[in-house]
């Protein structure tokens, strides 16, 4: 016999807001990738082939580490959006003409490569799965 008195699926139910402390969490975790968009930005350029690849290690085991303390893929999304945000302002040019980015190969292998982490993090992230013995198949 197949006993389903647990309800519809988790999957059909309505998507539900988060609660204050996973609210704070995802929050944290924006504004971590910032910080790691900063430091990345400074470290790519300095140290050039190793700085490039540190600056990216760190934005995928933000991303990465991010997805796995929240089980989930906004874990993944927080941070890669704080860093895409905090990288996209430094790309832009003071009027004193400073800028963080020179127009070198280096900066735009960070960029994509960037980009292409946090990307691949949230999408090798964990998605919204049901848990328990109603789901598998055969019981």
């Amino acid at each position: 016999m197949n006993d389903r008195t647990a309800g519809p699926p988790m999957l059909a139910q309505p998507l539900r807001p988060p609660s204050a402390g996973r609210a704070a969490a995802y929050l944290g975790l924006f504004l971590l990738g910032a910080v790691i968009g900063v430091a990345g930005a400074l470290v790519q350029s300095a140290w050039f082939p190793g700085g490039l690849l540190l600056a990216l290690a760190g934005e995928a085991g933000l991303c990465l580490g991010g997805a796995r303390a929240a089980r989930s893929r906004a874990g993944a999304v927080a941070p890669a959006g704080g860093w895409m945000i905090s990288v996209i302002v430094l790309t832009a040019s003071r009027p004193e003409g400073d800028f963080v980015f020179a127009a070198g190969g280096g900066s735009y292998l960070f960029l994509l490569g960037g980009m292409a982490v946090a990307v691949m993090c949230a999408t090798l992230a964990p998605g919204r799965q049901p848990g328990g013995e109603q789901v598998r198949l055969g019981k």
